[in-house]
Order: C-alpha cells, then sequence, then structure tokens
C-alpha cells in the first residue's frame, strides 16, 4: 500500500502529492489506526526469540525461528551495529536458538540442526566481546534491559552445560552494569503470592517459572500481560493453553501481522493515536479527524491519566502528549493530573522512574502551556503558570553543548530535538530563545550532503523530525533555515517517490529492543513533506536572480 492508496509505480519522475493529498493520506492513516486495536509495530527480536523458548505451541513457531536465522547480522549478533544495542537481542536469539537444539522432539520445518547450530555458536562468538569485563559496552536506557540480561545469559549457560558443542568452552558472565539480582527478587515475590508493581508485568519473562499462571497477575481484558507478548508468553507458560484463552487469543493476533514474528510492546492505542495526531496538526496539516479519534483519547484519560495502551501503566508522556493531541482537536483539557507525576525539578514519566525523559517534559510543556493560552481566565492558576517556568528551567538544563537533546524513549537526538525545540519555541516565551536558536543552527550543522539527517546514517524519520525543527521554531525562517528544510524535503521525495510510498524505517525507538512504530513515524514524514511542498505550510526558499 502507498501512502496515497494506490498501488506502487516506478517513475523516473515521482508524481509529486499536493498539500491536499497528502491530507488525505493522513487521514487514511488515521483510519487505519482507529481500525487497529493493537497498533502498527515493527516486529522484534527480542520478544520473538522469548516466544521461541516460552511459546513454541504458538502458531507461527517455525516463521519465528527463521525469522532469527534470517535476521543476524553477518558479525554474528543481531539488531544493530552499535554495541550496546546489540548485546540484549543478541543474548535472547542465541538463547532460543540453544533452546530449540534442546528440544529435538520438536523439529522446525525447514531448519537443520546444522544451520540452527553454527547460529547459535556465531552469535556466542558474537556475545563474548560484548560481555568480556575489561571492555564491556554500556548498554543503552532501555526498558529492564540491566536485568534481562543477566537472566539470559543465565538460560544460555544452563543450554552450554548440555549440548555437546560446547561442554567445554567459555560460558558467558554478566557485566559490571548489569542487575542480576533483579530475577531473583521477581521470582520471590511470585511465589510469596505477592503484587508486582505495574512496570514490572512489561518484563514478567524475569520471573521464569514462578511467572507460570501468577495467580497476582491478571491479563488485560484483551489478553495481554504487560502489554508485551514475551511476559504474556511467560505468565501462559510452556503448556498451550485452550484456543478461547485471552491471553492466547493476544498472542495470535499480535503475531499474524508479520506472520510470526511479534513486536516489543503491543498495544499502543493511545501513544500511536496522540503521536500521529500531534505530529499532523502542529505542522499545519489539515486533518478532518473523525469523532472517534477525540472520543478514544478522552475516554482514556483517567483520574491518573493514561498509558500507551491497555497493560501498561499511566504515566506522565502519554498523559500529556494525549492531553495536547486533544487540545489540538478541540477538547482542551486541564492538565492538573499531571502534577501527581512531578518531582522537585522536573516530571517523572511514572513514579520511581530511574531516568529521566525531556520528551515526557516537553509535552508536559506543551499541556500546560496550551491550557495556560486558551482555557478561560478562571480555569488558570499561578501554579499552572509556575509550572510552565519550571520545566522551561529544566529542559534548558538539559541542552547538549552542541545544541541537540536527547530522550530516553529513543536512539537519536533528532527525536528529543523534535519534542523540546517546537515546545520551547511555542511556550518557553523569550528566555528559551537562545536554546532553541542553539537546536535549530545544530540541526543545520548536521544535515548530511544528500539533503537528510540521521545520527548513524541518514534517514526518513530523522530527517522529517530536522524538518520539524526547522519550520515550527522559525515562522520568519531566514534564507538557511528554510534552503535547508527544502533540501529535506527533496530528500523525503527522493526516498518517498515523491510522497507515494514509504520507505524502508529502521528501527529507533527505545523498548526491550528497538522498535518502529511505523504509522507514528510515518505521520511525522508525512508532516515535513506538508511543511514542504510546494503548495503547504511554508513556502519554499526564493531562488537566487
Amino acid at each position: 500500500m502507498t501512502i496515497d492508496g494506490t498501488a506502487e509505480r516506478t517513475t523516473r519522475s515521482p508524481r509529486l502529492l499536493s498539500s491536499s493529498q497528502l491530507s488525505a493520506a493522513a487521514r487514511r492513516l488515521i483510519d487505519e489506526s482507529l481500525a487497529d486495536p493493537l497498533g502498527g509495530m515493527s516486529p522484534s527480536v527480542y520478544e520473538t526469540a522469548r516466544l521461541v523458548t516460552l511459546a513454541p505451541w504458538l502458531t507461527g513457531h517455525a516463521e519465528r525461528v527463521r525469522f532469527l536465522l534470517r535476521t543476524q547480522r553477518a558479525d554474528g549478533g543481531w539488531v544493530s551495529a552499535i554495541p550496546g544495542y546489540r548485546v540484549v537481542p543478541t543474548l535472547s536469539a542465541t538463547e532460543a536458538l540453544l533452546a530449540v537444539l534442546r528440544t529435538p522432539e520438536r523439529p522446525v520445518p525447514g531448519v537443520t540442526r546444522r544451520e540452527l547450530t553454527a547460529a547459535a555458536d556465531r552469535g556466542l562468538r558474537a556475545l563474548l566481546p560484548l560481555l568480556d569485563g575489561e571492555r564491556s559496552f554500556p548498554l543503552p536506557d532501555m526498558p529492564a534491559v540491566e536485568h534481562l540480561a543477566p537472566m539470559l545469559i543465565e538460560l544460555i549457560n544452563g543450554h552450554l552445560d548440555a549440548l555437546e558443542p560446547w561442554r567445554d568452552g567459555p560460558r558467558l558472565r554478566p557485566s559490571p552494569q548489569m542487575a542480576p539480582k533483579t530475577a531473583a527478587l521477581v521470582r520471590e515475590l511470585l511465589r510469596r503470592g505477592q503484587a508486582l508493581p505495574q512496570k514490572l508485568l512489561h518484563a514478567l519473562e524475569l520471573g521464569g517459572e514462578a511467572a507460570r499462571g501468577a495467580a497476582t497477575v491478571r491479563p488485560e481484558p484483551i489478553g495481554t500481560v504487560g502489554a508485551s507478548p514475551a511476559a504474556t508468553a511467560a505468565w501462559l507458560g510452556d503448556r498451550e493453553p485452550a484456543d478461547h484463552e485471552p491471553a492466547r487469543r493476544f498472542l495470535e493476533s499480535a503475531a499474524a501481522p508479520h506472520g510470526g514474528p511479534v513486536p516489543s510492546v503491543l498495544p499502543i492505542t493511545v501513544f500511536e493515536r496522540a503521536w500521529m495526531t500531534s505530529w499532523l496538526i502542529r505542522s499545519g496539516v489539515p486533518l478532518a479527524a473523525p469523532p472517534q479519534l477525540p472520543d478514544f483519547l478522552q475516554a482514556s484519560l483517567g483520574p491518573a491519566g493514561t498509558g500507551g495502551g491497555a497493560g501498561l501503566p499511566s504515566d506522565a508522556d502519554t498523559s500529556s502528549g494525549t492531553m495536547y493531541a486533544l487540545a489540538l482537536l478541540g477538547r482542551l483539557q486541564r492538565p492538573d493530573l499531571l502534577w501527581r507525576y512531578e518531582t522537585d525539578t522536573h516530571f517523572c514519566t511514572w513514579q520511581g522512574e530511574n531516568g529521566r525523559s525531556v520528551g515526557t517534559n516537553s509535552h508536559v510543556l506543551e499541556a500546560f502551556g496550551v491550557h495556560l493560552r486558551e482555557a478561560a481566565p478562571a480555569e488558570r492558576s499561578e501554579r499552572h503558570a509556575a509550572t510552565v517556568r519550571k520545566v522551561v528551567s529544566w529542559l534548558q538544563e538539559q541542552q547538549q553543548d552542541d545544541g541537540s537533546w536527547s530522550d530516553r524513549w529513543h536512539s537519536s537526538p533528532y527525536y528529543g530535538t523534535v519534542c523540546s525545540a517546537p515546545a520551547l519555541a511555542e511556550f518557553g516565551g523569550p528566555q528559551a530563545a537562545p536554546a532553541v536558536d542553539r537546536a535549530v543552527e545544530w540541526v543545520l550543522q548536521t544535515q548530511r550532503p544528500d539533503g537528510s539527517w540521521g545520527l548513524w546514517e541518514g534517514t526518513a524519520e530523522e530527517t522529517a523530525y530536522a524538518v520539524q525543527i526547522l519550520l515550527l521554531t522559525r515562522r520568519d525562517a531566514d534564507g538557511r533555515v528554510l534552503a535547508a528544510a527544502h533540501r529535506g524535503g527533496e530528500y523525503l521525495r527522493t526516498v518517498t517517490a515523491g510522497g507515494t510510498a514509504m520507505p524502508p524505517l529502521p528501527p529507533l525507538w527505545h523498548d526491550k529492543d528497538l522498535y518502529t512504530p511505523f504509522r507514528i513515524v510515518q505521520a511525522a514524514i508525512l508532516a515535513a513533506l506538508h511543511l514542504t511542498c510546494p503548495d503547504g505550510a511554508v513556502p519554499p526558499p526564493r531562488r537566487p536572480s
């Protein structure tokens, strides 16, 4: 399917979509999201491998094994060339292949034992230098990875003890940054019948055998546990459940879009619809949103706000992002519930958060800022204004020396900066102008020769963010800004065939594994295409005479 709803075409001069056609494409994307009860996500190596081990009875088992074999990198690892991002998916995939080798009574059609052994051995060889205590690589700030890694190492070493090719070989050891005691603590709590904090349900596989059918764990009505296929499979255990079991039906639904492989976090319906709405409307895309969209977003907000989807705890990031999206849709929300996430210095994503998120605080700024701007005077207070000043000050303090921001939920600084800079430009007042100027200068300085932007390589996603940073912070943009933005637009039109098809979207978002929320990224690209199209929201730069 193409962006404009037609069959893909190959042509030397691709048809350029107009602003109205891009708006229609955005509406189709929204309609597609509203019809999907789970959300659009890329498959995860980590999560797929956990299902190979935990749920070999589930439909698509053979395709999950083949997925692991065909996605292994030439260096023996999985997912990324960046060492820190490679550790957990490589541990998970290697453990799954070893688990298949230990269950010869369950052969995988079309896959030989020799293939499995060779792939597992390459994975082990890739892991040894990654886990070398003297030169181990730092793990990125991703949910539970410091706890999952030692659990997977323990499982792998158990397989090596039992499998002939590796009995006398080296064993893996957790690196100093890992936290091996967490899994034991989770298992002890489950054995005692104690409830886990909701955020730990997303990594229930830490519980091992104690997670199977744990009485204190209750799947959501749609069947998910912790919005994670791996956590859901850990709760079901390795015995095949009845067809009518909701948790089984959830796993079948999660596996269906990719024919067996599964995403890392699902469902993401609130997150997906709120972010898409904000990207599109904030960039001036005329969006005739169906009433189901604001109805759904408003219904998702409870006393503590909302989470990204069923099974995830309420958090300040999704709650404030949803409020801002609703304001853009004409349904202004009072942001007071967000104060429950306020700390002495900033807003946490959830209580007990180990890290800090500039994305969360940028969205909080938008929620309070739009309330102060649009609410009736009786609805505004000095505390609302003080909150805006506090968040503006904190965001300025978090800016990197080069002018960018980094966020814990994404690998690229272009995401952290597209959250922070436009929010500061719109709601930060004159005191935020120097920070915004530095961000714009950073974007101008980091554009690649082909017009793209990207941390590791030029990507359509990061280019879309860069275009938005330039054009949403500069209503009186100068020639340099306009020229760079429109070069970015030309790059996007090249890689999207003039705006009619999406390019490959590499995984850049943080969960237990890197992932891509397809529709959210597509909305960001549509927004940037709209900003830079000839009849879009921003005029093209004048060509020198």
